[in-house]
């Protein structure tokens, strides 16, 4: 057997394994047993495999452009409240040694 013998008939094992070939079966006789053919049917194929329609694939998209616009106000809105709730930073007053609250210095041993 030649290699891309070999390759083809992996393949054909692979795709009976999975049920494509059966799924693929099931379909094309679907379609050759319908009454009236369907002006499309490369749709008709994607409809009985499962697979988007067209309007599915629409909505998905405008469903996803107003997700993605919702976490981006949200967002920005915790970007706001992150920014509301920062601590402001202080400069340390300058301390006078020895003055009450002023950090004691270690003395060496004696």
């Amino acid at each position: 057997m030649a290699a891309g013998d070999h390759k083809k008939e992996d393949f054909r094992k692979y795709l009976e394994k999975n049920g494509i070939i059966d799924a693929l079966t099931k379909v094309l006789v679907g379609l050759y047993e319908e009454p009236e053919k369907p002006e499309n049917a490369m749709d008709y194929v994607k409809q009985f495999l499962g697979g988007p329609s067209d309007v599915d694939v629409e909505a998905l998209r405008n469903e996803n452009e107003e997700l993605r616009r919702k976490v981006e106000e949200l967002q920005q809105r915790l970007d706001e409240i992150k920014g509301a709730n920062q601590p402001t930073v202080q400069e340390p007053a300058s301390v006078t040694p020895g003055a009450p609250g002023a950090p004691v210095e270690p003395q060496p041993a004696q």
